[in-house]
């Protein structure tokens, strides 16, 4: 019988973790092949152009275009000052003056004659590429970054928001089914990755944020509260680079929903180790995930058992997460996979599949809606 495939979400306890890190531009790479680094090492590093100012010298000095270039102080390439005169005029038998002044330090990239402007380009913007995980450099890419490898224990979450971070593990729920409310944080949580169980409460979110928590992994948040912290709706997004001084990942969804008891013992189990974590999330085309990364010790050399085995998608019994509305972010196995192509609601036609949830309730979904938990 044939087998349908759904790339799924990830959770492991031994998995060679591979993290490509590369600049926006081209840059200057900072480290070599077979260099041991952590998760703070500087591994790249470049310079985005600074921000263009136009100036619109021929309105301010009430001159024409093609006789801005007789008024200027300054030439292309000269670096000016915030306030400091560029451009000067005189009209009426020298009775009246006008100034052009520069609206931000910058170097003069450009006069024209045609438009009667001025660009200032800006100083430039310094961008470093960190490791982001522990591990050995295992390849450079001239001029624009690396590969960094890891053995690691891996969990993927189904939603996250912000940026990478890392520090510690520490466990906060005493079930993988409890609530995180302000209660649960105090000073012990600075610096910490905080495992939770079905759901952070937006109290708790905020609470954790200000005891100095670095990162919050947990079951459900509920979609209201994400909203109103976030102050406006993700829509189809691409979350990670929000700027809230946190960093969530939701492994199940959205709601109040039990940490998946594999992902809850993981994590508990490495409690007191450092773990990486970042929230970036797209679930639209080129799929972005949510993870926590616990490097571990080993010979990067050696074979990981994923390299080796073929990954036999779904069959009867696997287990899947949906990932589409009505069933969203609720878990169940594989109870049958019928060949025949489905009529669906919108009256297009499509491969399905029976998922059995959790208590014992069927459900008939496209295939295209769920996404494999692979083990």
């Amino acid at each position: 019988m044939s087998h349908a495939y759904t790339p799924g979400l990830m959770v492991t306890d031994r998995l060679k973790i591979i993290k490509k890190r590369i600049l926006p531009l081209k840059g200057e790479v900072v480290v070599g092949k077979g260099d041991s680094v952590t998760s703070d090492t500087v591994v790249a590093r470049t310079e985005l152009p600074g921000i263009v100012e136009p100036i619109n010298v021929a309105n301010i000095l009430g001159v024409p275009p093609q006789d801005v270039i007789d008024t200027m102080l300054k030439k292309v390439g000269d670096h000016v000052t915030q306030g400091e005169p560029i451009a000067h005029s005189k009209s009426f038998f020298g009775l009246f003056t006008s100034t052009a002044k520069a609206k931000i330090t910058a170097v003069i990239e450009n006069i024209s004659s045609v438009t009667g402007q001025v660009l200032l380009r800006g100083a430039p913007v310094p961008i470093e590429v960190k490791a982001y995980i522990n591990g050995v450099i295992t390849d450079v890419f001239e001029n624009e970054g690396v590969e960094v490898t890891t053995w690691g224990s891996f969990v993927q979450g189904i939603f996250g928001i912000g940026p990478e971070t890392h520090g510690p593990i520490k466990i906060l729920s005493k079930t993988s089914s409890d609530v995180l409310t302000e209660n649960e944080f105090d000073s012990s949580c600075k610096g910490r990755v905080v495992v939770g169980g079905s759901l952070v409460t937006a109290a708790g979110l905020r609470k954790a944020i200000e005891v100095g928590a670095v990162g919050i992994v947990v079951g459900g948040f509920n979609d209201k509260d994400l909203r109103d912290f976030l102050g406006y709706d993700l829509g189809v997004a691409i979350t990670g680079n929000e700027d809230k001084g946190i960093t969530l990942v939701v492994t199940e969804g959205f709601g109040q929903i039990t940490m998946a008891s594999k992902t809850y013992e993981l994590l508990k189990a490495n409690e007191g180790q450092e773990a990486c974590i970042n929230g970036a999330t797209q679930i639209r085309a080129g799929v972005i995930r949510p993870e926590v990364v616990i490097p571990k010790p080993g010979d990067i050399n050696e074979k990981d058992a994923h390299e080796e085995a073929e990954n036999i998608g779904l069959t009867i019994g696997s287990p899947v997460r949906v990932i589409r509305q009505p069933y969203f972010g609720r878990l169940g196995t594989v109870s049958a996979l019928p060949a025949e192509l489905r009529a669906l609601e919108s009256e297009s036609k499509a491969r399905v599949l029976e998922v059995q949830f959790d208590g014992g309730e069927k459900a008939v979904i496209p295939r295209a809606n769920v996404e494999m938990i692979e083990q």
